[in-house]
């Protein structure tokens, strides 16, 4: 059997002298891993250097035993070359290789996902609001690959939430004045915060990027959602490391 498929490559790494393996978040089959033998010797052999976030067309020959694959074709579709030029945009489209790689397992197909990464690398080769693309991204990705945070009821009793909310990264999600006490470390968070959250899982992606977000709650909301991935991944991504430490350096000059 041969499979033909679209593919995001999410992370690629050499292997022996002449070869490659690479993670795809493809359209058809979910996160693949596959091996491209000889690429590196004969760059002609492929009709792609398959460079992360480009999108390509793969043949591959799925093995019976074990996960890694054989890949036989990749045609180069989409390359993104406006975020290649821009470290910022580069820094975010790893930042959303690195989340959608650790949030999804091998061949767990989720077209979604799939459809939502190519629409967030495009709205960033297209120059739009980076860290609106994150946050979209991440509170997406969390929907769909079933993460997401309980925000309809007190995650701990199931009551309705009254005025006094927290939110629990521990529990998963809100917890009510009575209930709050169960997480010692669980923080304030803002109506507005709340709304905005339920607001980008219903409504569609293009939407979603005319949508203002007031400084107060993108502020909130890169806090919340770093902390909720970091806390039920067991982790903080490398990329994260990288995009908070660009920050820092921001704010430093700024303040200066």
């Amino acid at each position: 059997m041969i499979n033909k498929t679209k593919a995001i490559v999410l992370k690629r790494m050499d292997f022996r002298e002449t070869s490659l393996i690479c993670t795809f978040l493809t359209q058809d089959f979910g996160k693949v891993k596959g091996i491209l033998k000889g690429i590196r010797a004969d760059s002609k052999k492929f009709a792609s250097s398959v460079e992360p976030f480009s999108v390509n067309e793969i043949i591959y020959y799925p093995v019976k035993t074990g996960e890694l694959h054989l890949v036989s074709a990749a045609e180069l579709e989409e390359n993104f070359t406006n975020i290649r030029n821009d470290l910022n945009l580069m820094n975010i489209a790893n930042y959303l290789l690195d989340l959608t790689d650790s949030l999804l397992a091998v061949e767990d197909k989720n077209t979604d996902i799939y459809k939502l990464l190519f629409k967030s690398l495009d709205a960033l080769n297209n120059q739009k609001d980076a860290t609106k693309v994150q946050t979209i991204f991440q509170i997406r990705a969390l929907f769909y690959s079933g993460f997401k945070p309980h925000l309809d009821s007190c995650v701990s009793c199931s009551n309705q939430l009254d005025f006094q909310v927290k939110f629990s990264n521990a529990y998963g999600g809100l917890l009510c004045s009575k209930c709050m006490q169960k997480d010692k470390q669980s923080r304030s968070i803002f109506r507005g915060t709340i709304a905005t959250i339920m607001h980008i899982e219903k409504n569609n992606f293009d939407t979603l990027m005319n949508m203002g977000l007031h400084p107060q709650i993108k502020k909130e909301l890169k806090i919340i959602l770093s902390n909720f991935i970091e806390f039920h991944l067991e982790k903080r991504l490398k990329t994260q490391k990288v995009i908070n430490q660009i920050d820092k350096r921001i704010n430093e000059t700024v303040k200066l």
